[in-house]
């Protein structure tokens, strides 16, 4: 089995973290199964947010029993002090326990430190020095908000997009995290469905002695494919060099990553999955992806105000509104040819 230390943190845990924000969609006794198998093979980190719904209820339902024995990440998106402590104390009574491993300021805006108004990270030492918290962390998408935590030698660890259509930028952060002795956690290691081959993506991550990758599970079969590289982990084959490689080609430069923060829109569209929908539905063929539901959603961009307000907050600085007409443009005519 493979191990990562997560920097100064000293925290040593399996190659094969659990992101638990798919467990939103499945019920409790569904979580307990997928929480307790994955503990059983060997995982030993949970990464959730207080976003997440219901996810951090389930965990706290599901691992309270071996809570000495994991590690728990979680997550607070206040953007005040007041807001950070009822957001902190609710964690902490649905995961059941009395302290976080790891907690994290979630996709904010800007670097949180010392003195900025805010108070949030006045908020996180106050938690850490009464134990309820053991670690300071920030997610992210931004690259500058990124480098800036990075450079403010302020966090412990850093939760970020990586995956094998990284960017040099991205490879810089997780460059920069190992140079200062920061964790790396590599959120959207599938890049949101779009990457199709987890082998090929355990390959590429396991380059990185100290990156994390967390996957997102809510099936037994994916669960069951990630468990099996505990003990067969995927080595960097020519076969694999070859995915990495056409991937890289089909999908390099303005792709919609599926992060959701552009949302909400104003008319409703869907845009996390309908920006990136012709991608989806030619690399995960599926018919659910034709459905009347699905495609009254499609339907919904030609109402697009062309607002700018998507495009403004893409933290990838794509060009929104083209994406949804460009991919509206392509679902309509897989649609009427059936052709995947």
């Amino acid at each position: 089995m493979d191990y990562v230390t997560l920097g100064r943190t000293e925290i040593t845990v399996c190659k094969n973290g659990f992101g638990a924000l798919p467990v939103q969609r499945v019920d409790f006794n569904t979580a307990k199964r997928l929480f307790l198998r994955a503990y059983d093979a060997g995982v030993n980190f949970y990464d959730t947010a207080r976003f997440y719904t219901d996810s951090e209820e389930k965990i706290g339902y599901s691992l309270s029993p071996v809570r000495n024995k994991i590690y728990i990440a979680t997550k607070t998106a206040a953007q005040d002090a007041a807001a950070f402590w009822q957001d902190l104390h609710t964690s902490l009574k649905n995961l059941k326990t009395d302290y976080i491993d790891i907690y994290q300021f979630h996709n904010p805006s800007f670097c949180p430190v010392p003195g900025d108004g805010t108070g949030l990270y006045e908020a996180m030492l106050e938690a850490k020095k009464q134990g309820k918290i053991r670690f300071i962390g920030l997610t992210n998408h931004r690259l500058a908000v990124a480098r800036e935590a990075i450079a403010s030698d302020l966090y412990d660890t850093i939760q970020f997009p990586f995956c094998y259509l990284a960017t040099a930028a991205d490879l810089d952060i997780v460059r920069g995290c190992k140079d200062n002795n920061i964790g790396f956690i590599a959120m959207k290691s599938l890049s949101g469905g779009l990457i199709t081959s987890s082998a090929a993506a355990y390959a590429f991550a396991a380059q990185y002695d100290n990156v994390l990758p967390i996957w997102g599970v809510q099936r037994e079969s994916e669960l069951d494919e990630f468990l099996s590289y505990n003990t067969n982990p995927p080595s960097m084959t020519d076969e694999i060099k070859d995915i990495i490689a056409r991937d890289r080609k089909t999908l390099a430069g303005d792709f919609c990553r599926g992060c959701g923060y552009c949302m909400p829109c104003p008319v409703g569209i869907e845009i996390n999955n309908c920006a990136r929908m012709s991608l989806l539905i030619r690399r995960s063929p599926s018919e659910l992806q034709l459905t009347e539901d699905v495609q009254k959603k499609m339907k919904l961009i030609e109402s697009c105000l062309h607002c700018g307000q998507c495009k403004s907050k893409c933290p990838y600085g794509l060009d929104t509104p083209k994406l949804l007409e460009d991919n509206y443009r392509d679902y309509m005519e897989i649609l009427n040819g059936k052709e995947f």
